[in-house]
């Protein structure tokens, strides 16, 4: 099949340019064209391969210690009938398991050092149907506590900031005082340190004190849970069995109660990454943009150049439509290869940035990520098709639509006033 001319003419112009010092200027300005182009597509998908990577990491970290739905009562006092409402519970379709839990704050003492924390009482024999940090230390740090006891179970940076360690005792400063006859003094209970743990959540491992669930009964004075922890067949769905499950349990008669799905206990914090995400990718698009109108100076110079030429196909019967479609082809393969060698760059660095950022690190002897600022220690990174198509298509558009002046510029050129001077 015959390949039509202008696209055999508009590749000429393209990957030509060397053979006079001006023509090489103009496939210098068309190469850093095209490089910007690159560059800026690359820079638009590593970005967002971060940014993608840092929320599905930090949601998964945080996920290993929240459950996906919680039900829970507005006022903190137990629940009226803990055991219907968690059968009421397991009986929707997508309930995969139910744990009881109190949460209440407290401060942790070691001698000088004092730290306020979130004590969450816990079942040892449920709470790994429920959480991925319960599955994982479940057999080792929840075995050891027992109740009566009155052990605990510290995140790894609050057994740092103590400076305690396994089998070492604390203060537990409970929030309710003790009325005497000198008044209102804050309880104490003496803690023994019985297992560490380490979810990669900063948040978490700094301000999180598990202690088994009749041992937080007695401390908090409480009749029982204050709330159960749900686990479903899908975290994504969890929204919206939240909300059927809140309907379920008013229809069973059990009012008053909070149910709060994952999305929204951290509602703000991701949020606030859709933001900064959407920002990113509209400031990187910008030096996409900058790069492909680069594309109007180097078309504008070859049309020019080109002068000649082009009078000489408008007397061979040219139209001036196919003189456009040339400056057309040339804009539009700078613009192709920009693109797809910024898809090559920014996806071979996105896929290996974990293996890249390490690297990097070592050589310049720095550290990007102070896990206690950005929660997590490491660069993650995933890729996503629904951010990479977009930036592909955007790319393309922009460079193509730099072309269309200057093309439009070359099919009005009169051949007489061209050729007069030559």
């Amino acid at each position: 099949m015959a390949v039509p001319y202008e696209l055999l003419i508009g590749w000429r112009y393209t990957r030509a340019g060397r053979a006079s010092r001006r023509n090489g200027f103009i496939s210098f300005i068309s190469a850093v064209s095209m490089l910007g182009i690159a560059l800026g597509v690359a820079a638009l998908i590593i970005v967002l391969s971060v940014m993608n990577g840092f929320q599905k990491e930090v949601r998964d970290r945080m996920l290993g210690v929240l459950a996906h739905v919680e039900v829970l009562t507005f006022g903190g006092e137990a629940l009226p009938d803990a055991a219907a409402v968690a059968a009421v519970l397991r009986q929707h379709p997508r309930v995969r398991a139910v744990a009881p839990f109190i949460a209440e704050q407290g401060l942790l003492a070691r001698g000088q050092d004092m730290k306020g924390v979130v004590v969450r009482g816990v079942d040892p024999a449920a709470e790994p149907a429920v959480t991925a940090l319960g599955a994982d230390w479940a057999a080792q740090a929840l075995a050891a506590l027992q109740p009566g006891r009155f052990g605990v179970v510290l995140g790894a940076a609050l057994a740092r900031a103590l400076g305690v360690t396994t089998g070492d005792t604390v203060t537990l400063v409970l929030p309710s005082g003790q009325l005497t006859p000198a008044g209102v003094v804050p309880r104490l209970r003496q803690m023994t340190v019985v297992g560490l743990f380490d979810s990669g959540h900063y948040e978490y491992d700094a301000t999180l004190a598990l202690v088994h669930l009749e041992d937080a009964q007695r401390l908090f004075r409480v009749e029982g849970p204050t709330g159960l922890r749900v686990r479903l067949d899908d975290l994504h769905a969890a929204r919206e069995v939240a909300i059927e499950l809140a309907a379920r349990l008013q229809t069973a008669g059990f009012e008053g109660l909070a149910v709060r799905d994952w999305t929204r206990a951290n509602r703000t914090w991701f949020a606030a990454v859709q933001v900064e995400k959407r920002m990113m990718f509209i400031i990187l698009t910008l030096i996409v943009a900058v790069a492909a109108f680069n594309l109007v100076s180097t078309l504008v110079m070859t049309v020019t150049d080109k002068r000649a030429d082009i009078a000489i196909l408008r007397t061979l019967g040219a139209s001036p439509r196919s003189i456009m479609a040339i400056f057309v082809v040339q804009g539009a393969a700078v613009g192709v290869i920009g693109t797809a060698a910024g898809l090559t760059l920014g996806l071979g660095v996105a896929f290996h940035i974990d293996t890249l950022v390490p690297a990097l690190e070592r050589l310049l002897g720095v550290h990007f990520l102070p896990q206690d600022i950005y929660l997590i220690s490491r660069m993650p990174s995933d890729p996503q098709a629904a951010d990479i198509v977009p930036i592909a298509l955007i790319a393309l558009a922009l460079a193509f639509a730099a072309t269309l002046y200057p093309s439009w510029r070359a099919s009005r050129i009169n051949p007489a006033e061209a050729l007069r001077y030559e």
